[in-house]
């Protein structure tokens, strides 16, 4: 469905290479020179089709222009012909139209993109009104704060996003698409690519990727759209409006340099949590004031802006309140710095809006208490407020309808302080939420199971709230399967955390799922037993895996939470370090901390599903039907790391995109290091003639081989974790997660074989809640691309409010990058 436009990109190639003066060859394959200047094969000289030249800041009117003889051809790529040039092709050329077509294709979101369902209509319809109306209000703050995600995903993302959503939601799908066939001369395909481009950019609020923070690009000319812009109606925004965003957009959202690729810092990619011209060194020295003023940077992101000898460092945290008078400026090695708020402001306000008018419909005290004090946090930017709330949050037992918003997850920061924004309303599964209390309920004996002294765990274990919900709302950059939270240490340490399992999630993940890289027989067992098994994974992965560990730390009055004779069992040493009163675990991890931390609690995870009382007591399972269990999650694992995991792996950059699948490649490389034939990957030649790979698993050494290596290496894990220890866990997670040709095992290559049968994650078509009077109902869509963007352009009562919200920041920053 995809190859005529991938033809069209390989006949504009062709074109360009026979006007080249000389072509050089580069890791990726993907850049041409062109009369001495640099282009993006795979985007500029196609997409945009434009006579002028590739200066982003060029002006461009919005219809395509006519080509100006006056030009110089050394300064644009003429517009060139679209149709029968295959014959023409040389076997130089034809060896780049193959290469492109081979990058291209990760870049560009497939026509047949998968679209699923999360589904929540039976547990919806089985809540009282007052219960819907408190889930209405909550959804509608989740969805307005989870705009915040464009913000932090990529200067051009909130300005792609509201003409996207306008362009849609003012001529409705079906008439738009009359527009782009019948006026614009779009082709089934690319309005079809338009349908999922857009899509996409609503499952991932940004066009860098959810899960994997790569870029996605427009699989449409970028002329084509042009002039579909043009044609089109637009009530949310005026003409002028209009244009000057796809003057801002339309180079961004081509163009694949090697920064734009991925997020990241600096030369590695793009980030909003800093300007554009912070570099690693800036990053720790923010880092260092923070704690020097005992100041976390969950909410917030940095601005460095130069002015002569000292550069000034803007610390902007979220809220709807904005600075008084001028903020107060600090000194700090030679830099100044200060401290404003305001960040988001328009969307944070909307956001305690709904939380305060949720806040009328709460079941008791507790949650109104926890509603008040996110909506404080949301308007004065105190992330001390939040925390309040966390408080009230895990002290609300049992609720009917759970709920968690804010900024969370640190993932996307490149420094892995900053947390993206993120919330979700889901009904209580109290069915299957039994099973989980179960866990809970003996949690304290499983723990002792775990590889480290008792002296590593934390003295008591606060038992917490365990339930699979499922999800009505999820407002982000992703949905999970599970989560253990809230993410503040001094919280989950001493006060306890909240596990929720997203029972609607696993399943609509799975569905129609394509497996390669295993023998027919474990595919066959994979299909029977995967979705039995993750819930197991995920359940000892959330509870026992995060909740699990204890860190060492000295007091603020200089007293240790721990003997001063302990020792360390990896070396048989006293304990050397720990955290300092004012660190943090990500503080002392940073940008490497997520992965870390993920990788103890999969660990944890394949660990304990070895037991046969956990399996038998908490989920039911014994006999041949448990050792099926075992073996499919080690399995699971095992394939997610070299099946899967090398996908979120940017050798450009040498950067892991996904902190699980750098966890779960890292796991792999323990099993297969650890011999004996327990873990096998060899490279095969496929049914299609094409390379191929075959991964087994003896399930025979599981219980020995298996067991004694993921112990060792969970012990590790926690230990480097407990005594804040980064310069060991550095190099043990860096050596294990170092992707090359080193040794038996050609990652690297196999890396280029996993692309090849890479395939697209699922995209989740979510309900809206429509309230009229006091009556709430629940509005279903179909799963298609099409679906999914009906269910965003009904999302948003005052749509105009939201765009204008977004250009709050847009206009405000867009100088810093």
């Amino acid at each position: 469905m995809q190859g005529r436009l991938l033809s069209l990109l390989r006949n504009s190639l062709v074109q360009v290479a026979k006007q080249q003066t000389r072509q050089t060859s580069y890791p990726n394959q993907s850049y041409l020179y062109h009369n001495n200047r640099r282009h993006s094969s795979s985007t500029l000289q196609f997409f945009r089709n434009y006579s002028h030249t590739t200066n982003s800041d060029s002006s461009v009117p919005l219809a395509r222009p006519k080509p100006d003889p006056a030009t110089p051809t050394n300064t644009f790529i003429s517009p060139l012909p679209l149709r029968n040039k295959a014959e023409q092709e040389d076997k130089a050329t034809s060896k780049t139209a193959i290469m492109v077509d081979k990058v291209m294709k990760h870049y560009i979101l497939p026509l047949d993109q998968p679209v699923v369902s999360l589904d929540c209509s039976e547990a919806f319809e089985g809540l009282s009104q007052k219960e819907k109306l408190y889930s209405h209000y909550l959804s509608q703050g989740a969805w307005i704060g989870g705009l915040v995600v464009l913000v932090q995903t990529s200067p051009e993302s909130p300005v792609i996003f509201s003409l996207l959503h306008d362009l849609f939601k003012s001529n409705g799908v079906e008439g738009l698409r009359s527009v782009a066939i019948g006026e614009c001369n779009f082709t089934e395909d690319e309005w079809k690519a338009l349908t999922v481009y857009t899509s996409g950019i609503f499952a991932s609020m940004g066009n860098y990727k959810g899960f994997g923070d790569t870029k996605f690009i427009p699989g449409v000319p970028c002329d084509k759209l042009s002039v579909l812009l043009n044609k089109a109606k637009f009530l949310g925004m005026g003409g002028k409006d209009i244009e000057a965003k796809w003057e801002y957009v339309k180079d961004k959202m081509y163009t694949l340099g090697d920064r734009e690729k991925q997020l990241g810092l600096g030369q590695k990619g793009v980030t909003t949590y800093f300007s554009a011209n912070c570099s690693k060194e800036d990053s720790e020295l923010v880092q260092r004031f923070l704690k020097k003023e005992k100041l976390e940077a969950w909410n917030t992101r940095c601005f460095k802006m130069v002015d002569g000898a000292s550069p000034l460092y803007e610390i902007r945290s979220a809220s709807s309140e904005l600075d008084e008078g001028p903020p107060k400026i600090f000194e700090f090695e030679g830099a100044n710095i200060r401290l404003t708020k305001g960040d988001y402001a328009p969307l944070m306000a909307l956001t305690a809006e709904y939380l305060e008018k949720a806040k009328e419909f709460a079941s008791n005290d507790t949650e109104k208490s926890m509603l008040e004090c996110y909506a404080k946090s949301f308007q004065g930017g105190k992330v001390d407020m939040h925390k309040e709330g966390s408080r009230f949050w895990i002290k609300d037992k049992g609720p009917v309808i759970e709920t968690y918003i804010g900024f969370i997850e640190t993932y996307r920061d490149p420094t892995g302080v900053r947390a993206e924004f993120e919330g979700f309303v889901a009904v209580v599964n109290r069915e299957t939420s039994k099973k989980f209390g179960k866990l809970v309920d003996h949690a304290s004996e499983f723990l002792k199971l775990l590889p480290w002294p008792k002296e590593f765990e934390r003295e008591t274990f606060m038992k917490p709230d365990f339930t699979s919900l499922d999800v009505l709302s999820f407002a982000g950059s992703g949905i999970p399967a599970g989560i253990n939270i809230p993410n503040y240490d001094e919280i989950r340490q001493n006060e306890g955390f909240k596990n929720v399992s997203l029972g609607n999630v696993i399943p609509a993940s799975y569905k129609d799922s394509v497996i390669p890289f295993l023998s027919a027989a474990d595919k066959e067992m994979l299909e029977k037993y995967r979705v039995p098994s993750f819930s197991v994974q995920v359940a000892l992965h959330e509870l026992l895996g995060h909740g699990s560990g204890k860190l060492l730390k000295k007091n603020d009055d200089g007293t240790l939470n721990y003997s001063p004779d302990l020792k360390n069992p990896l070396t048989g040493q006293l304990i050397e370090r720990c955290y300092d009163h004012n660190d943090t675990y990500d503080s002392i991890f940073g940008d490497m901390g997520s992965a870390f931390e993920e990788c103890r609690a999969e660990c944890v995870g394949i660990l304990l599903s070895l037991d046969k009382t956990i399996l038998k007591l908490v989920f039911g399972y014994e006999g041949e039907e448990a050792d099926d269990i075992i073996y499919i999650n080690w399995l699971s694992m095992i394939y997610a790391g070299g099946a899967k995991a090398l996908e979120m792996y940017q050798p450009d950059t040498s950067q892991w995109m996904q902190a699980h699948s750098q966890a779960r490649f890292s796991i792999l490389r323990v099993l297969v290091e650890a011999g004996e034939g327990l873990v096998h990957v060899e490279e095969t030649v496929g049914s299609d003639g094409k390379p191929d790979l075959l991964i087994t698993l003896d399930r025979s050494k599981i219980d020995t081989v298996g067991r004694k290596a993921i112990s060792d290496y969970l012990l590790k894990i926690q230990v480097y974790k407990a005594t804040a220890d980064i310069e060991s866990a550095r190099e043990m997670f860096g050596k294990l997660t170092a992707v090359n040709n080193e040794g038996k095992y050609p990652w690297a290559s196999w890396r280029e074989i996993v692309m090849d049968k890479k395939q697209p994650r699922k995209f989740f078509v979510q309900h809206n809640t429509v309230a009229e009077g006091e009556t709430v109902s629940l509005k279903n869509y179909e799963t298609t691309p099409e679906g999914m963007i009906q269910s965003w352009i009904e999302r948003f009562p005052d749509s105009k409010a939201v765009y204008k919200a977004l250009d709050y920041n847009w206009l405000k920053d867009k100088h810093h990058f």
